[in-house]
């Protein structure tokens, strides 16, 4: 059965469902949502990239960050948590790199959080050791290390608003074919928006990602000590909301092409929206989550030493052109491309202030906490 007829038909059943419901059955219906199904979502066969399929590099330059994090915890037994690991080439190349820390290597474990089983059989494909699996946090006991995400929370369910005399909120009916409707929005999302004390103009459409706070308090809750690393497409409130993305920043990838309608293609394309980092420093600094700071990943793996990083290995294979070349292409998508457009915060609980690698151009990044 197709999955826009199972969501026709609970709309034809309840009447118009909230779009945060229509995003969360595209995305992860049993079996038939996006992130449930089995055809291939990530690389030259998918949907879309990632920065860990660009090069090895970065998981690396993961590597070296969460290495000196696991030196300032005073080398102490590591644990490292991923959220959603995709095919699980990030972590491939972070234990790639630790490996050469064989003190480290010895006291890490690597837990990746992975509720699809499809996503899962590819990772165990490639992932042979130092590695297990769970479903949820609260299966993790004691985490005391890192815990990492990847362009996750990009694919949380949101909730659509538009402000009108007051702000509205989009639900999704069905008649000859998918539309929209408003109706009030409920308090929750108005008490988003004061929180932030975020003022939208009249006819402004963006997300609230409600998601993205219940995963940051879980995240605080359940991090005894250390840091969380958090990569993601996003701004700060302040060049959120802008005029620019009155339209809000709702994308969808399929076959390697964007577009704005997530009511075609249901189950077959990826539907994201840009992350609010305010709303994450707000929020998680409520949790306990105290944030380092928020660069552009551009910025992040400068600061770790990439480009020394490429010469060493380019020293390795002189007179190589071809490997030249391919160091000048990944730089582009590492640096430039990706590097320009994501941002990377890192946020701590239980630990002293200091400074890491990672954060090392913070002053200079255009980003601004607000």
């Amino acid at each position: 059965m197709l999955l826009s007829n199972i969501i026709i038909g609970r709309i034809k059943k309840e009447g118009p469902i909230l779009f945060r419901d229509f995003m969360e059955m595209a995305l992860y219906y049993p079996e038939l949502g996006y992130y449930n199904s089995q055809q291939d979502k990530i690389g030259a066969n998918g949907d879309f990239y990632t920065s860990a399929n660009v090069s090895g590099t970065f998981g690396a330059m993961i590597g070296r960050q969460i290495e000196e994090m696991w030196q300032i915890l005073e080398k102490k037994p590591f644990k490292i948590v991923e959220y959603g690991a995709g095919t699980g080439l990030l972590c491939h190349d972070i234990l790639d790199y630790l490996k050469n820390n064989t003190l480290l290597y010895k006291n890490l474990n690597y837990c990746i959080i992975e509720k699809s089983v499809h996503m899962q059989e590819l990772q165990k494909k490639l992932l042979i050791e130092k590695v297990c699996w769970y479903s949820a946090i609260q299966e993790i006991y004691e985490i005391e290390g890192c815990i990492l995400s990847n362009e996750l929370i990009d694919n949380f369910s949101v909730h659509q608003v538009i402000m009108e005399d007051q702000l509205m909120e989009v639900f999704v009916d069905y008649q000859d074919g998918f539309v929209e409707v408003l109706k009030p929005a409920k308090e929750e999302l108005i008490d988003y928006f004061d929180n932030l004390n975020i003022h939208l103009p009249k006819g402004f459409r963006t997300e609230v990602n409600l998601e993205a706070l219940s995963w940051m308090k879980e995240v605080a809750q359940y991090l005894r000590k250390g840091y969380a690393i958090t990569i993601d497409y996003g701004y700060m409130s302040s060049e959120l909301y802008k005029n620019n993305r009155s339209c809000g920043t709702l994308l969808c990838y399929h076959k390697h092409q964007t577009n704005d309608n997530p009511y075609q293609f249901i189950g077959e394309q990826d539907i994201t929206t840009h992350t609010n980092f305010s709303a994450l420093i707000h929020w998680g600094s409520q949790f306990g989550l105290d944030c380092c700071g928020i660069v552009d990943q551009a910025s992040f793996l400068l600061g770790l030493g990439i480009k020394e990083y490429q010469e060493a290995a380019l020293k390795n294979n002189q007179g190589n052109l071809e490997i030249a070349m391919q160091e000048s292409i990944i730089n582009y998508r590492l640096l430039v491309d990706m590097g320009m457009k994501l941002k990377v915060m890192i946020q701590q609980k239980g630990m002293p202030k200091h400074p890491l690698l990672g954060l090392k151009f913070m002053n200079s990044s255009k980003t601004v906490f607000a």
